[in-house]
């Protein structure tokens, strides 16, 4: 994927990884900015193409009562928003046909959830807008299948896909990274490696995700030694009162030191 083709996006000859970053959830405006405002300031130092990530609304919910969003259209003006105030492009996920054409008009990288990676209609409609499509891959997915997502894009003469590992489901509460198929599935598209996501513990009983944000960095070495192309990483300045999978976001204020240490790891996987 050429990466200079997502609107705004700089530093594509740094020969650095790429990142997507940001809160789970939109918020509000004024935690949208702060957020960005800080991971925008490291990756100019760092000289890390960066994408700013927020979800518009959070379909997939454990109970009636998990927050879902602010308001759609509120919440895509926000994206806009930080997209224009800093220069940068964004990415927010979408979850039917009607969102691919609606958030197109407001960010510049559409993701599929995992739980739908297999949904033609969709992949197709995200497509057809012509915006980067990001797949994560189906925690019940293998590598290889992988191939016929990113092929539900191309077949469309749309170019620009993504693949996202999120890790599969080991048991019922768990899950796992299986590094085997990041060369696997970098035959098909890019690969970036949802580092936060992939440490989340669902299906607790409370109806309320669970996570161990204390591996994240390891995950995410892991995944710069593995030979991911990007790095997904939810943050927030305040994880314990976030709103959505605050159980497993990095504190924003530990992520200057983690891409430092990722940049510097990254300049070693090169030599090889």
């Amino acid at each position: 994927m050429d990466l200079s083709k997502i609107s705004q996006i700089k530093y594509t000859d740094s020969n650095n990884f790429f990142l997507l970053s940001g809160p789970c959830a939109i918020e509000g405006e004024d935690m949208a900015l702060r957020i960005a405002d800080h991971i925008v300031s490291l990756s100019e130092k760092l000289k890390i193409p960066y994408v700013f990530k927020g979800s518009f609304k959070k379909a997939n919910r454990s109970r009636l009562d998990s927050f879902t969003g602010i308001g759609d259209e509120k919440a895509l003006k926000i994206l806009r928003k930080v997209s224009e105030t800093f220069k940068i492009p964004t990415i927010t996920d979408i979850h039917t046909e009607q969102d691919a054409a609606m958030a197109a008009e407001y960010v510049d990288v559409l993701q599929i959830p995992a739980f739908l990676a297999r949904q033609t209609d969709l992949v197709v409609a995200a497509a057809e807008t012509g915006k980067t499509v990001n797949i994560k891959k189906g925690q019940f997915m293998s590598p290889e299948s992988m191939k016929h997502a990113v092929n539900k894009v191309t077949e469309t003469g749309n170019q620009q896909a993504i693949i996202t590992d999120r890790g599969t489901m080991f048991g019922y509460q768990d899950m796992i990274v299986d590094f085997r198929g990041v060369p696997t599935m970098k035959q098909f598209a890019p690969v970036v490696l949802d580092v936060t996501h992939s440490l989340q513990q669902p299906n607790q009983s409370s109806g309320v995700t669970g996570g161990r944000p204390a591996l994240i960095g390891t995950m995410a070495r892991a995944g710069i030694a593995a030979g991911v192309d990007g790095l997904f990483i939810e943050t927030h300045f305040d994880p314990a009162n976030a709103k959505s999978d605050g159980a497993n976001m990095l504190d924003l204020s530990l992520m200057g030191k983690l891409l430092t240490d990722l940049v510097a790891l990254r300049e070693v996987v090169n030599t090889f």
